[in-house]
C-alpha cells in the first residue's frame, strides 16, 4: 500500500469524484459485507453438516459482529493515514480470500473462525463510508454517505437471499468461493475508478491513540454513539433468531425461503438516501427521533409472528428497517460533523461501538430464545430500542 506526504495531521484532500465512483463505492461496500451474513439463512443446514448445536450456531451472529467491531477498531483509523482507495482495495482482497478458505471449513468451530476473520477485514465498507463524505460535494454529504450505507445494509439483504438460493442449488460452499471472486475483481474496480487521495503523516500507533481519545475529546460524541449501539443491540436480536422462528413450526421454511424473506426489509437501505435528504435540509434530530420510534414500535408488530402470521412479520420487518437505517444515518451524520477532517476516526469510534452493541445483541438474542421463544426475543428488542429512543430524546450539544 502506498503512500503519498502531506503535512502532519492534514485531513486526505481528494480530487473531483468521477461519476462512477458512487456506484462502485457503493457495490464494493455491498460485496464486502455480504459474507458476514451467509451463514444466517443456513443455520439449519450448516448444524445439520458440520454437527454444531444451537447454541454455537447462535453465536456466528455475535462473532461477526466481534470481529467487525475489532476491524473498525484496529483498521478503520488508518484510512487518515493512508489513501482510503488503496486501503478499502486491499481490505477487499483480503476479505475475497478469507471467504474462500471458509468454504473449505470442515466444522463448526473452524467456520466460526473464519467467519470472525472475515468480519475483520470486511470493514474496507466503513473506510469507503467517510471517504464518500470526503469527494461528494458538501450539499450532498448525508445523502452521498446514506447510498454507501445503503450498499452496507442491502449487502446484508441480499447476502442472505443470495446464499439460500445459491446453497439450495451448489451447495452452501459455493456461496463463499463466488463472492470471493466478486471481490477480488471489485478490488481492481476500486483502485481504477476511484480518486487517489493524499495522506496525513501521523504514525499508525499515534493514530489509533488519538482515535480511542475521541470520546473523551468530543463529548457530544457519546450520546450518537450509545444510541446507535442500543439500536444495533436491539436489531441483531432478529438477525441472531429470525431463522430460528422460519426454520421450525409452524413455518418450516427451506434456506432458500428464509433468505429471500430476508429481502423484505430491502425497504430500509432504499429508504437511506431518503433519510439523508432530511438530514441534509437541517433536520438529524427528527430523523433519528422518528426512527427510533418506529423501530421500537416495530416489536409489537412482530410479535404476532410466533404463531405464524407472516403479513405480521413482514410489516414488522419492514418498520424495524426504515426504523434502523434513519436512526444510523442521522447519528452517523451527526457524529462526521463534529470534526471533519477526523471522519475516518469517527467513524471508528462510532461503528466500533455500533457493531459491540450488536455483539451483545446477538449474545443476548439466542439467550432469550431459549428463555421465552420468540415473545422472549421480542421483549428484549423492545426495550433494548426503547432504551436508545429515551436516550436521543435529550437534545445533542455540540
Amino acid at each position: 500500500m502506498t503512500r503519498t506526504s502531506a503535512p502532519p495531521n492534514a485531513p486526505a484532500v481528494a480530487p473531483r469524484a468521477p461519476r462512477a465512483a458512487l456506484p462502485v463505492m457503493t457495490l464494493a461496500a455491498g460485496l464486502s459485507v455480504a459474507g458476514n451474513y451467509f451463514a444466517q439463512p443456513l443455520l439449519g443446514v450448516l448444524r445439520a453438516e458440520l454437527h454444531m448445536s444451537a447454541t454455537v450456531a447462535g453465536l456466528v451472529v455475535a462473532v461477526f459482529q466481534i470481529g467487525y467491531a475489532l476491524g473498525l477498531a484496529l483498521l478503520v483509523p488508518l484510512g487518515d493515514r493512508y489513501p482510503r482507495r488503496d486501503l478499502a482495495a486491499a481490505l477487499l482482497a483480503a476479505t475475497g480470500v478469507l471467504l474462500a478458505l471458509a468454504g473449505l471449513a470442515p466444522n463448526g468451530p473452524l467456520l466460526l473462525a473464519a467467519t470472525g476473520l472475515v468480519a475483520v477485514t470486511s470493514v474496507g465498507a466503513q473506510v469507503l463510508v467517510p471517504f464518500a463524505a470526503e469527494i461528494g460535494p458538501p450539499e450532498r454529504r448525508a445523502r452521498d454517505v446514506g447510498v454507501v450505507m445503503a450498499g452496507v445494509l442491502g449487502g446484508g439483504l441480499a447476502g442472505r437471499a443470495f446464499s439460500g438460493a445459491v446453497a439450495d442449488v451448489a451447495g452452501w460452499r459455493s456461496v463463499y468461493w463466488i463472492t470471493a471472486a466478486l471481490l477480488l475483481a471489485v478490488a481492481v474496480a476500486v483502485l481504477r475508478t476511484l480518486p487517489a487521495t493524499a495522506a496525513a503523516g501521523t504514525r499508525p500507533g499515534a493514530l489509533l491513540r488519538s482515535t480511542a481519545a475521541l470520546l473523551v475529546e468530543l463529548p457530544a460524541l457519546r450520546r450518537p454513539v450509545a444510541v446507535a449501539a442500543l439500536g444495533m443491540a436491539g436489531y441483531s436480536a432478529h438477525l441472531a433468531t429470525l431463522t430460528f422462528l422460519l426454520d421450525g413450526p409452524p413455518y418450516r421454511w427451506s434456506a432458500s425461503t428464509i433468505g429471500l424473506a430476508g429481502l423484505i426489509g430491502a425497504v430500509g437501505p432504499l429508504c437511506m438516501p431518503l433519510a439523508g435528504r432530511f438530514v441534509d435540509g437541517g433536520h438529524p434530530r427528527a430523523v433519528l427521533l422518528t426512527g427510533l420510534a418506529l423501530a421500537t414500535a416495530s416489536w409489537a408488530v412482530l410479535l404476532p409472528a410466533r404463531d405464524g402470521g407472516a403479513g405480521w412479520l413482514a410489516a414488522g420487518i419492514v418498520l424495524l428497517n426504515i426504523g434502523q437505517t434513519a436512526m444510523l444515518n442521522a447519528s452517523q451524520n451527526i457524529s462526521y460533523e463534529l470534526r471533519p477532517e477526523a471522519r475516518g476516526r469517527i467513524n471508528a469510534v462510532f461503528m466500533t461501538l455500533f457493531f459491540a452493541g450488536g455483539a451483545a445483541g446477538g449474545v443476548l438474542a439466542p439467550l432469550a430464545w431459549s428463555a421465552g421463544g420468540w415473545g422472549g426475543v421480542c421483549g428484549l428488542a423492545a426495550a433494548l430500542t426503547g432504551l436508545a429512543l429515551l436516550a436521543a430524546l435529550r437534545p445533542y450539544r455540540a
